[in-house]
């Protein structure tokens, strides 16, 4: 990872730190709520469940059945769902949570994923202070998705040696943190002790592949999930190419002349046979990659970034593609063989869990987990199946699949309303009529009253 990189997330919090502070960070206490005559889209398999009434109450789904057919307890609001679909709360599988040192920022990010329907959300760089953010979510204390938090960098400057690297996974399990989070730069005898303390931990490690490393030798080691499609763009460089595939850039696309895909069918077995889990972030290449920076720059979720800040995405978005030496025909080449390497490991089985990689360059929180949705699917996957990327498999891959993930009677009352079925057309998921978190309904007023108090003035 580049220098470049390691600074984005740092250079995000620029992004919403001279932004208003939204008024309502409290949670809302919760009620009964009704959704009656909705189609239910439950995820537990492909289908859909019409006119039904779906009630909520203490944070739970606590019943489903047709429409007339559940008693609705005195004073319980009533959501009409005529011609509309109601899905589980999505999850952002590579999202990153502030540390404490802004709490207003911290409280836009939040907002920004709730918003957007995206109820869990996977936090992919640690800072001390999250674990009890998180604790003040779940006691009702905050809005906010519920969260599951990677300890702090685990890299080559952190973990330099073996040592180091016992003391951190030690430290980190005994914080709380509920992964280790791996980034470029571990020697191959330090990120084996990673593993090894892990283990002893019960603590599981997911993100990166360390060049020195490699993805084969990371699968059989049991990195739990691979972040980015990492490691795979370089594992298909053959011996005695010209070019040396420890020396990647941008994630391998400087070595996509110089690939063998017919190793492709190899690595997705060794991936499916190790039980991990792929969490691609397309939508972190194809919105640096696919159009100017000025046009994405252009898109109505970019008034939730500061004015400076989205100058520096553009500026820094430019830099790259120059240093890169990016043109239209390789950047195109680079999507291409990530979208069939997304469709081969989903094909072969391999769970994918969505992931937007936000806040970063361009990606907005939970705007863009919804266009990463929109991104599986150009890849090759079904909408079903994407949408399943971010609800079932999130809650299958945390062990937590008896919690949420889907709409059914026992699970946490995590809900999208939508305007439009999701099955038919992806782009649905951002038709959304109101979200619900842990049993907090937000109408479609709500939101817009939300966002309104974070939202850029356009003459900014």
């Amino acid at each position: 990872m580049t220098r470049f990189q390691l600074g984005i997330v740092a250079a995000s919090a620029v992004a919403f730190s001279a932004l208003a502070t939204p008024a309502n960070a409290q949670a809302p206490t919760p009620n009964a709520v009704a959704f009656e005559n909705v189609t239910v889209i439950p995820v537990d398999r492909e289908r859909t469940l019409a006119r039904q009434t779906v009630l909520v109450r203490d944070r739970r789904i606590a019943a489903i059945g047709p429409a007339g057919s559940v008693d609705l307890p005195d004073g319980a609001t009533r959501v009409d769902g005529t011609g509309k679909y109601l899905i589980p709360g999505m999850a952002e599988m590579h999202g990153h949570i502030p540390g404490g040192q802004n709490p207003g920022y911290t409280d836009r990010v939040l907002l920004l994923f709730v918003t957007n329907g995206i109820t869990t959300v996977r936090g992919m760089l640690g800072a001390t202070s999250q674990p009890a953010l998180r604790a003040a979510i779940d006691r009702g204390e905050k809005l906010g998705p519920q969260l599951f938090l990677a300890g702090p960098s685990l890299n080559g400057n952190s973990v330099p040696t073996p040592d180091a690297a016992r003391r951190a996974v030690t430290e980190h399990r005994a914080a709380g943190f509920d992964l280790l989070k791996i980034h470029p730069g571990i020697r191959r005898d330090v990120y084996d002790e990673i593993s090894a303390t892990a283990a002893r931990e019960g603590i599981h490690f997911a993100g990166h592949v360390p060049a020195d490393v490699g993805l084969l030798h990371a699968l059989e080691a049991g990195q739990r999930t691979i972040e980015h499609v990492d490691g795979y763009i370089e594992a298909l460089v053959p011996a005695g190419a010209p070019v040396n595939p420890r020396q990647s850039q941008w994630f391998g696309y400087n070595l996509i002349d110089h690939i063998d895909e017919s190793k492709i069918p190899s690595l997705v077995a060794a991936t499916e046979a190790a039980g991990a889990w792929v969490t691609p972030t397309q939508v972190l290449f194809e919105n640096g990659m696919l159009e100017p920076p000025e046009t994405t720059a252009q898109r109505p979720e970019m008034m939730y970034l500061s004015a400076e800040q989205l100058d520096g995405y553009v500026r820094s978005t430019r830099r790259r593609t120059e240093q890169l030496g990016l043109t239209g025909e390789s950047a195109g080449k680079f999507i291409e063989l990530r979208r069939r390497l997304i469709k081969d490991l989903h094909d072969a089985g391999v769970g994918i869990l969505l992931g937007a990689d936000a806040p970063q360059v361009f990606n907005v929180p939970g705007f863009a987990t919804l266009q990463e949705m929109t991104a599986l699917v150009a890849a090759g996957l079904s909408p079903y199946a994407a949408l399943e990327a971010g609800t079932k498999n999130p809650a299958v891959y945390l062990g937590k699949e008896g919690s949420f993930g889907t709409v059914e009677v026992g699970k946490r009352a995590d809900l999208v309303l939508l305007d439009g079925n999701p099955l038919t057309d992806i782009h649905n998921v951002k038709r959304q009529a109101g979200v619900m978190v842990a049993g907090v309904w937000l109408s479609a007023d709500d939101i817009a009253e939300r966002l309104a108090e974070v939202r850029r003035p356009a003459s900014d």
